[in-house]
C-alpha cells in the first residue's frame, strides 16, 4: 500500500518546477511576489531534503525508496530512486540554493530578466539528475539543468559573461552529443537504460559485444567528466564561473558534482566487483585523471591573480580530489570522498558569495595595481606605509574572518572539515595493503601540494585585498548578503564539531554504492543477481 511519504521523493522536482512556472506567469512586474515565491520554494526544498535524508537513513539497512510515476513497471516507466547518496546530494543542493537565492535578493535578482524561473529550473534539473533511476531521464534532467545554467551564466549581461557563456554553451552541447552517443551504444548492447537493469545485464553481455558496451560507457563517461571538469576537458570552468554573477556562480559550482555523482553511481553499479570481465573498467583512468586535474587545479590556483579565478580553480581542485579518491576503489576512501563533498560544496559556495562583498569596496583594477607593486614597487607603496595598523572597521573584520575560514576549508588545513575529509580519504589507503603502492604516495603528495598551493594563493590575495590594496571606501554589507556566507561556513563548522554521525552516514553510503545489490532489488525484486565470485 502506498503511503503519503512515498510521494516525497518526487517533490524536490515538482516544487521548483511549479515555482518556476508560476514565476514566469507572474512576470517581472510582480518581482516582490516572485521573489517571495522563490524563497518559499527553497525553504520547502530544504525541509523536504532533510526529511528525505531521514528516510534514506532509516532503521532498515540499505533502504532504497522507489517511486514509479504512473505506477508503470520499471522496465517501461519513469523511475525515481531515493537512497543515501541521492538524498545527500539533494540536501546539499537545497542548502546551497537557499543561500544563493537569499544572497541574490540584495541586488542580483534585479540585474536581469527571469532570474527566479532560471534559478528554480536549475534546482529542478539538479535534483532530477540525483533522483532519476535511468539514463534517458538522466539525459533529460541534464539538459534542463544545462539550459537553465546557460541563462544563469549570462545573467547580468556584460562582454565577459557573454564570451565565457558562449564557450560554456559550446562545450556542454558537445558533452550532450557524447552523452547521446554513449547512451545509444549501451542501449544497443543491453536493450535497457534503467540503471538497476543495466547492473544485471552488463555482466551477462556476450564476449563479442563487451568491447562495444565498454566503448559506449567510456564515451558516456567522457560526457560526465566534461561536466566534472576533469583535465584536460575542464579548461572552460574557471573563466565561466569567474565571469558569472556571485549567486549564479555559487549554485553553478555544484554542477561539477553532478558529473562526479554520475560517474560514482554508474561506475560502481556497472563496473563494480560483480561486473565479471568488466569489473573495475576505467578505474585507473579515474585515478590518474583525478591526479592530473588536482595538479592542473593547483597550478591554476597559483596562477590566478583575482579571487574569482581562484574560486573557479578551487572547483577544479575539488573535482580532482574526488575523482582520485573514487578511482582508488576503496570503500572507506569513497566514504571520505563523500565527506569531502559535504565540506567542499558549502565552502566553495561561501567563497563565491564572499568575493563580491570583499571586492565591493576596492578600486577598479586593484588586482593589477597589487601585482605591479609586487613586481616593480611604486612610490605609492611608501606613501601608504603610514596607513598600516589603522583600526579595521567591523565590516572588514567580518569579511576577513570569512575569508580566513574559506582559505582553511579550501586548503584542507586543520582543524576544519576540509582537513578531516582528506584525512578520511587517506587513512584507509595508508593503513591497508595499498599503503606501500606508488599511487597512494602520489595521492598523499598531491593533497599536500594542492593544499600548499591554495595557502600560498589565498595568503597572497588576502594580503593584497585586506592590507596592501587601496580601498575606495569601506564596503557596506547587508545582513541578507553576509548571512548566507555565515550560514554556509557554519555548516562546515558543524561538520568539524560533530563529524562522527556524518562520517557514519557517508561510510554506510559508500558500502551501499560498492555493493549495489539492495538498490537493484528495490527496483527489480525478482532480479537474478549472481553472488560475488559465483560463476556466470
Amino acid at each position: 500500500m502506498t503511503s503519503w511519504t512515498d510521494h516525497l521523493t518526487v517533490l524536490p522536482i515538482v516544487v521548483p518546477l511549479v515555482a518556476g512556472i508560476l514565476a514566469i506567469l507572474l512576470g517581472e512586474r510582480r518581482r516582490n511576489l516572485v521573489t517571495g515565491l522563490g524563497i518559499v520554494s527553497v525553504l520547502l526544498l530544504v525541509a523536504l531534503s532533510i526529511a528525505l535524508v531521514r528516510i534514506a537513513d532509516g532503521s532498515e539497512a540499505g533502504i532504497v525508496r522507489v517511486y514509479r510515476l504512473g505506477n508503470w513497471p520499471a522496465q517501461f516507466g519513469i523511475v525515481l530512486a531515493l537512497d543515501r547518496l541521492s538524498a545527500l546530494m539533494v540536501l546539499l543542493t537545497s542548502l546551497l540554493g537557499m543561500a544563493a537565492l537569499v544572497f541574490s535578493i540584495a541586488r542580483w535578482n534585479r540585474a536581469g530578466s527571469h532570474f527566479q524561473p532560471l534559478f528554480q529550473f536549475q534546482l529542478m534539473g539538479i535534483n532530477g539528475a540525483f533522483l532519476t533511476g535511468d539514463l534517458f531521464n538522466l539525459f533529460v534532467f541534464f539538459e534542463v539543468m544545462l539550459a537553465a545554467s546557460y541563462g544563469l551564466a549570462l545573467h547580468g549581461s556584460g562582454a565577459a559573461r557573454v564570451r565565457a557563456g558562449l564557450h560554456y554553451i559550446v562545450i556542454n552541447l558537445t558533452a550532450s552529443l557524447l552523452f547521446l552517443i554513449g547512451v545509444s551504444m549501451i542501449y544497443g548492447v543491453s536493450g535497457t537504460l534503467n540503471m538497476a537493469d543495466l547492473a544485471v545485464r552488463i555482466p551477462a553481455v556476450a564476449p563479442e559485444d563487451r568491447a562495444l558496451a565498454e566503448t559506449g560507457a567510456a564515451i558516456l563517461g567522457i560526457a560526465f567528466l566534461i561536466k566534472a571538469a576533469m583535465w584536460p576537458v575542464g579548461f572552460w570552468l574557471p573563466p565561466t564561473y569567474a565571469a558569472a554573477s556571485p549567486p549564479a556562480a555559487a549554485v553553478l559550482s555544484i554542477l561539477s558534482k553532478v558529473g562526479i555523482y554520475a560517474v560514482l553511481r554508474l561506475w560502481l553499479m556497472l563496473f563494480g566487483d560483480d561486473a565479471g570481465a568488466s569489473s573495475g573498467f576505467g578505474g585507473a583512468w579515474l585515478f590518474i585523471g583525478g591526479l592530473l586535474t588536482l595538479a592542473f587545479g593547483s597550478i591554476a590556483v597559483l596562477a590566478s591573480q583575482n579571487m574569482a579565478r581562484v574560486a573557479g580553480a578551487s572547483v577544479l581542485v575539488s573535482s580532482g580530489t574526488l575523482l582520485a579518491a573514487i578511482g582508488a576503489g576503496h570503500v572507506s576512501a569513497t566514504g571520505g570522498a563523500l565527506f569531502y563533498v559535504a565540506s567542499a560544496v558549502p565552502a566553495i559556495g561561501a567563497f563565491f558569495l564572499l568575493i563580491e562583498l570583499v571586492e565591493r569596496g576596492r578600486e577598479p583594477g586593484a588586482d593589477i595595481l597589487a601585482v605591479t607593486r609586487e613586481a616593480f614597487g611604486t612610490d605609492e607603496e611608501e606613501e601608504r606605509e603610514e596607513e598600516v595598523g589603522v583600526a579595521i572597521p567591523a565590516t572588514a573584520a567580518v569579511l576577513g574572518i570569512g575569508f580566513i575560514a574559506c582559505a582553511l576549508l579550501l586548503a584542507g588545513l586543520p582543524p576544519l572539515s576540509g582537513f578531516l575529509a582528506k584525512f578520511a580519504i587517506l587513512s584507509p589507503l595508508m593503513s591497508g595493503p595499498d599503503a606501500i603502492s606508488i599511487g597512494t604516495w602520489v595521492l598523499v603528495c598531491a593533497f599536500i601540494l594542492s593544499g600548499l598551493a591554495t595557502v600560498i594563493a589565498m595568503t597572497r590575495i588576502g594580503i593584497d585585498v585586506f592590507w596592501a590594496a587601496p580601498a575606495a571606501s569601506v564596503s557596506r554589507v547587508r545582513v541578507v548578503e553576509i548571512g548566507p556566507v555565515v550560514f554556509l561556513i557554519a555548516l562546515c563548522t558543524a561538520l568539524t564539531v560533530r563529524p562522527a554521525p556524518v562520517m557514519a552516514y557517508m561510510e554506510a553510503t559508500a558500502r551501499s554504492l560498492h555493493a549495489p545489490r539492495d538498490y537493484v532489488r528495490a527496483i527489480f525484486p525478482d532480479a537474478r543477481i549472481p553472488e560475488p565470485g559465483a560463476p556466470r
